[in-house]
């Protein structure tokens, strides 16, 4: 039966990877568990809630090669919990694990493998994107993506490949992120699309966290699943399937009136203001005149705030309002120090993006509210 030891660190980096994708309520009591696999000098750590799966793996001195299932959380907190040493396991026949490090001592009750669910085979890389490009996407389309399960299509990014360019876009309805870069994926010869579901781009953001600025990601996909590979950690998320929709007719054309504002002052003042919005709407109001931009909000049990900005405006007055928490969740991930906001009138849709940002396009559009 399987027998190991294993550097405390190791094992725990890898675990801790593990610890989001494992169902905390599972209907199912086997994917609660982690499967550990020892071969070949490795050790394999694999979790899965169905739709989405994870398979890392750390250097190990085996002495039986051999696969149990321990219970995910408990192991995790047993093994962090751990003096900084190397931590031996060992299973017996019954499933019952031992595992010792130092003085300390525990005994696990473990399961057979047979019932663990199999995760997908990854053949093959379609594509290979660098991870800092990836990991910039997802953060700058994730927030957008719809909460509604009713919505299976927009529970979800668009992710667009194609020989030259990457493009990611998501959408709840009330407002849309796109991004799009330039880059040359070689061996891409067509359109490669997928629809890419919210948690597994969480778990993807992740493993990117831990990626060097050269790092790359092995990117591959089946009838129903994604494959994203990283160094030796493996993340296989079911698809989403169905149409996502025609975003590109959303994006604004003739937004002629634009401001353009300190990003860091914006957001501060936006803040402050939102202090006093209506929890359920988060309602803000613009005023933009000449030269300046007035932000407002009014609760009716609490009062009213008031903020105003010099911006570079010199066209027709404009009072449009928005929901202030999406203006927020733009203006939290982009690092320029200035952005455009950008107008057709009070009722068309408001396009924000960052100003001098070389070799990104990106754009966020917000529905307007009525105030």
């Amino acid at each position: 039966m399987i027998e190991f030891t294993v550097k405390k660190f190791d094992l725990l980096k890898e675990l801790t990877f593990t610890q989001g994708v494992v169902e905390k309520k599972a209907t199912i009591p086997i994917l609660q568990n982690v499967m550990l696999e020892a071969e070949a000098e490795r050790l394999s750590i694999v979790a899965t809630d169905l739709e989405i799966g994870i398979k890392t793996s750390c250097e190990t001195k085996l002495k039986s090669p051999g696969a149990i299932t321990v219970p995910a959380k408990r192991f995790f907190d047993i093994v962090r919990a751990m003096p900084d040493a190397d931590i031996k396991f060992k299973a017996q026949e019954n499933n019952w694990a031992t595992v010792t490090c130092q003085k300390s001592s525990f005994k696990l009750v473990g399961t057979a493998t047979d019932n663990f669910p199999a995760m997908a085979e990854f053949k093959h890389p379609l594509v290979t994107i660098p991870a800092r490009m990836l990991a910039r996407m997802i953060n700058r389309t994730i927030f957008a993506i719809s909460a509604e399960e009713s919505r299976y299509t927009l529970n979800g990014a668009l992710l667009l490949l194609k020989p030259n360019s990457m493009t990611m876009v998501s959408t709840d309805g009330h407002r849309l992120a796109h991004i799009e870069q330039n880059h040359e994926f070689t061996g891409l010869n067509t359109e490669l699309r997928a629809l890419i579901p919210k948690k597994a781009m969480a778990e993807l953001t992740r493993l990117l966290g831990e990626a060097d600025e050269k790092a790359a990601v092995e990117m591959g996909k089946d009838e129903n699943h994604l494959f994203f590979k990283l160094g030796n950690r493996l993340l296989v998320s079911r698809m989403l399937s169905g149409q996502f929709p025609n975003y590109e007719a959303v994006l604004p054309r003739e937004n002629e009136k634009n401001i353009s504002v300190p990003r860091e002052e914006f957001l501060s003042a936006l803040r402050r203001v939102s202090l006093l919005s209506d929890e359920r709407s988060h309602a803000v109001k613009l005023n933009i005149g000449d030269q300046k931009l007035e932000i407002s909000s009014s609760h009716a049990d609490y009062g009213e705030a008031h903020d105003e900005l010099e911006v570079d405006y010199s066209g027709a007055p404009l009072e449009v309002g928005f929901n202030g928490q999406y203006i927020l969740d733009f203006l939290s991930v982009i690092n320029e120090d200035k952005v455009s906001f950008e107008f057709k009138d009070e009722q068309s849709a408001g396009l924000l993006r960052p100003l001098s940002e070389e070799g990104v396009n990106y754009r966020y559009i917000v529905m307007p509210m009525r105030i």
